[in-house]
């Protein structure tokens, strides 16, 4: 067919259903004409002017294939087109997915902290080497690329990293925002990398030897930190709890008519309410701070938390080495060592729960008024002046996860 010789408006046929039509301002095109389920139909190609007549007979036969099948050529092209306008719109990078799914999990957080690590850690981890990248096309190798320099040197950051994209990329595989998800890829990730038996190095909390405890009270009793930090350091000492437990304690937590402090599950560690009896000296500490005008009962002098290096600071004016974390550790030595206080009652004062599930479906008791003894011989313990250190040194244990 000679094209350009083409200048009639009309029809011209190539054959197999294929024409090139004519339109009455001059403007050329390919139509192809076919008949289903004696329908007759006009399906246009494109302009010849963009579709040589080779290109033009061979969109022409892919059709004519289609209804050989019974698929009506205009039908399918209109049902690709949709698919492909439905992908666009659902379309999103790995940090569109991660920032549009951690608004959905605000309200899962424990504080607002929480949930800032969690973003914090794909943007300095995950999105430096995907973040822009279409969520459908991130592979086991863009992940790998992210957590292999983090794996062995910051174990627990990387296993949170790791546990973050996975979330990222399983909902927006839900949304079906990502294309063709495989559910097993992780587990092929997990064989690319060092077992975590090789890669996680247990973390260690230098603990001050108990028969120091006295000191260390008196010497920050003695020291020129801010009255707040004073106090909330001897508290977290007597009652063996976690620095954020105590920095974050309120009023309206202390029971002073059962002498308790009822930490709120959404405070603890294990998501389960804890109660720790009062020692008197802990009793009159609260009684000193009640009239400091803030929700908060170690609230600085401007009426806010405390900062989490308050303690640390504290420690190392006076050239400790050891944490204050690490004074759970040394409220556990003490309570194996010096007491004959049963085991489930010690672990109860650190709130730790029964890792065994079937003994823990049975043990629901906190031992609240055996462990009120326990804390005040602690208290009494911590009063105590005089006794040599011998040859005692400073312990390093883990904390249980």
């Amino acid at each position: 067919m000679a094209i350009s010789g083409k200048k009639k408006p009309g029809y011209y046929g190539d054959g197999d259903g294929l024409y090139l039509q004519v339109s009455a301002s001059g403007a050329k095109s390919w139509v192809l004409r076919y008949t289903l389920n004696k329908r007759v139909r006009e399906m246009g190609l494109g302009s010849a002017s963009l579709y040589s007549l080779a290109q033009a007979r061979e969109m022409a036969q892919g059709y004519r294939k289609l209804l050989t099948q019974k698929i009506d050529p205009i039908d399918h092209r209109n049902a690709e087109h949709a698919k492909i306008m439905l992908a666009a719109a659902q379309r999103r990078s790995f940090e569109e997915c991660a920032a549009e799914l951690h608004v959905l999990k605000r309200s899962s957080w424990k504080n607002v902290k929480h949930g800032d690590q969690w973003i914090n850690t794909l943007a300095t981890y995950a999105y430096p080497v995907f973040g822009k990248k279409d969520v459908t096309s991130v592979s086991k190798a863009d992940v790998l690329r992210a957590l292999e320099p983090i794996w062995t040197t910051k174990p627990e950051t990387a296993t949170r990293v790791r546990q973050r994209i996975r979330a990222v990329l399983d909902w927006a595989a839900a949304r079906d925002y990502r294309q063709n998800h495989d559910p097993h890829m992780w587990d092929q990730i997990s064989r690319a990398l060092p077992s975590a038996s090789e890669a996680k190095k247990p973390k260690h909390f230098e603990a001050c030897p108990y028969l120091m405890v006295n000191e260390v009270i008196e010497a920050v009793r003695m020291s020129g930190a801010e009255e707040a930090v004073r106090d909330a350091f001897e508290f977290l000492i007597l009652t063996a709890a976690r620095t954020g437990e105590v920095l974050g304690a309120r009023w309206s937590e202390i029971d002073f008519a059962q002498k308790r402090w009822v930490i709120p599950a959404e405070r603890m560690k294990a998501s389960r309410e804890h109660r720790i009896p009062l020692a008197p000296r802990c009793l009159e500490i609260l009684a000193r701070r009640r009239d400091a005008g803030s929700e908060l009962v170690f609230a600085n002098q401007k009426g806010r938390m405390l900062s989490n290096m308050a303690f640390t600071m504290l420690l190392r004016r006076f050239g400790y080495t050891f944490t204050a974390h690490g004074f759970r550790s040394t409220f556990r030595d003490w309570s194996a060592e010096r007491t004959s206080y049963p085991r489930e009652v010690c672990e109860a004062a650190l709130a730790h729960t029964v890792k065994d599930s079937t003994e823990a479906a049975y043990f629901r008791s906190d031992l609240f008024e055996k462990r009120r003894a326990l804390m005040e011989a602690w208290a009494t313990h911590c009063a105590k002046k005089g006794e040599t250190m011998g040859e005692v040194v400073p312990i390093r244990v883990r904390e249980p996860a």
